[in-house]
């Protein structure tokens, strides 16, 4: 054994105590950055497959047991149906996209509809940037159900963002702006105890939030779905299924996009728009974990700080995330 080595790292690791912890900032930081990256030999080529944290959403999936949430994202990811049911309890999947040149991530946190864990519902609440909210379209109690949720979203939002203000939001009553759309799905069914048009007439009551007849078995209007809620978020509608190029995950990980088409920026100016819209792709990210709950609490605190300051300042625009580092790897 080598044991003047030993020596060696005993002083550097008696050093690296007596400079003190880490403040509590740092250690938030490493937790929501933190996550299975690149290996060493190949985390240079992968440094542009990254998205930066202000190009990092969440989307939240709700709505009543049976009413086919996992049908809808299975047709979103891969245009993939199932007949047969199985009970969800939770399911996570992420999407990676390159637009125009910049790299997007969307996490899916596909729900359950018996709510098993409250305080877990709560907390997806509170870190969901966009929501989706199906019922089905032969069930009036998933429509009601429906309306419930999108009340619980904004009032849990609202409680959130009063508790850590101190400019008195609290007192105004300011609702936070909550990108949604509400799926009315199995409309290929012709029993129907819901209208289009009082679904309609209810999404065109409330701020940010559209209406959308939808039949994941059919295929039908899935994508229109989709189009509306990145519409309603201000998000690049190139992220909808049928707005992008579809790349399977062939090329390897940790680098699931393909390299970028546009070496130099002088070949990127030279480009028509058109041949620039028609470049995005997407690609779903096998093998992704869920991130942890102490990672969703550190999330769901930055995003609620970054509510209040929106809230505060009402010329702000509409999807806007305060930035925590370089990188939103959320493992």
């Amino acid at each position: 054994m080598n044991w003047s080595s030993c020596a060696n790292w005993f002083c550097v690791l008696n050093n690296s105590k007596g400079k003190g912890a880490s403040s509590p900032s740092d250690q938030a930081t490493s937790v929501i950055t933190s996550g299975p990256g690149a290996s060493p030999a190949s985390s240079t080529s992968c440094d542009d497959q990254v998205p930066p944290s202000k190009n990092c959403y969440r989307l939240i999936v709700l709505g009543s047991a049976r009413v086919g949430k996992t049908c809808l994202v299975q047709r979103f990811l891969g245009g993939k149906f199932d007949d047969n049911y199985t009970p969800t309890i939770e399911d996570f999947h992420r999407k990676l996209y390159r637009i125009r040149g910049e790299i997007y991530q969307l996490d899916i946190l596909d729900t359950s509809g018996n709510h098993p864990f409250p305080a877990m519902r709560r907390l997806s609440f509170l870190t969901g940037d966009i929501f989706i909210i199906v019922f089905s379209m032969d069930s009036r109690d998933t429509f009601e159900e429906a309306i419930r949720l999108r009340e619980q979203i904004l009032e849990t939002k609202l409680s959130a963002a009063a508790a850590s203000s101190t400019g008195g939001i609290a007192r105004r009553k300011i609702l936070p702006r909550v990108p949604m759309v509400i799926a009315g799905n199995k409309c290929d069914k012709e029993m129907r105890t819901v209208t289009p048009e009082e679904a309609k007439n209810y999404c065109s009551s409330q701020e940010c939030c559209t209406f959308v007849e939808v039949s994941a078995k059919r295929s039908y209007k899935v994508d229109e779905v989709f189009y509306q809620l990145f519409l309603n978020a201000n998000l690049p509608l190139e992220m909808a299924p049928n707005h992008h190029k579809r790349v399977s995950a062939n090329f390897g990980s940790p680098c699931p996009l393909p390299p970028s088409a546009l070496p130099s920026h002088a070949k990127k100016y030279t480009l028509s728009v058109k041949r620039r819209l028609s470049d995005a792709c997407g690609v779903v990210t096998p093998n992704v974990r869920r991130p942890s709950i102490r990672t969703d609490l550190m999330i769901m605190r930055t995003k609620t700080c970054c509510t209040t300051d929106n809230n505060s300042n009402p010329n702000s625009p509409g999807l806007r995330l305060r930035s925590v580092k370089n990188n939103c790897t959320l493992q």
